[in-house]
Parts: C-alpha cells; structure tokens; sequence
C-alpha cells in the first residue's frame, strides 16, 4: 500500500505520524514536505475532500500570518486561497491512501486508512 503524507518535518505530531506509516509493513511511504513542494489550491480542495474536511477545519488558525493578511477564518474559498499561497496555515499531518485522508492529530490517526 502507498501511503503520502504532507509532512513538516519540524513538528513533532507529523515526525510521530511519519514513524507509524515506516513501522507498518507493507506500506511505501512518498514523503512530501509541503512548506517546500506547496500543494496547488486544487491539490487542497481534493484532498479535504477525499478526506471529508471543510477547509476552516484544517486552518492553522494561529499562525501569524492569519492576522498579517486579514483572513476571514468562515470564508473556505478564502481560506483555500491563503492555504496555496502560505501552506504553513495547512495543519499537519495530513496522510492520504487509497482508503481516504486523516489530518494524523492525534498521529495514530493514520492507522485509520492503512
């Protein structure tokens, strides 16, 4: 099985997300590291869908930059927009496989779609 996963490697839920998908036999893990290789607005929008998610609850909401550009945290359209441009607002992990996609918060989440 292939398993991705949208990964940061500085966070420690995503580093924990990451060791669970190399522990599991069987599964070949593509690595993408998303603050470098940022997903294209439509990339988002299909995997929040695959994964059965609106945009505002996969929202970084914290992150400086929410406020630095005015965002509109109820706007998903907005919220895509600011997602392809400033991929930190992204929350992470995400892990996506033929059986769906998890944001891997708590990291044993990804278990779910193995």
């Amino acid at each position: 099985m292939k398993a991705t996963i949208w990964h940061n490697p500085r966070c420690s839920k995503s580093r924990s997300a990451l060791a669970i998908l190399e522990e599991t036999p069987g599964v070949e893990v593509e690595i993408i590291d998303y603050l470098k290789t940022q997903p294209t607005h439509g990339e988002i929008a299909a995997v929040f869908q695959t994964a059965g998610i609106a945009p505002h609850d996969a929202l970084r909401k914290g992150e400086a930059v929410v406020k630095e550009i005015g965002l509109d945290t109820s706007d998903d359209a907005a919220i895509l927009n600011a997602m392809a441009a400033h991929p930190i607002l992204i929350e992470r992990p995400i892990v996506i496989t033929a059986k769906g996609a998890v944001i891997a918060r708590p990291p044993e989440r990804a278990r779910e779609i193995l």
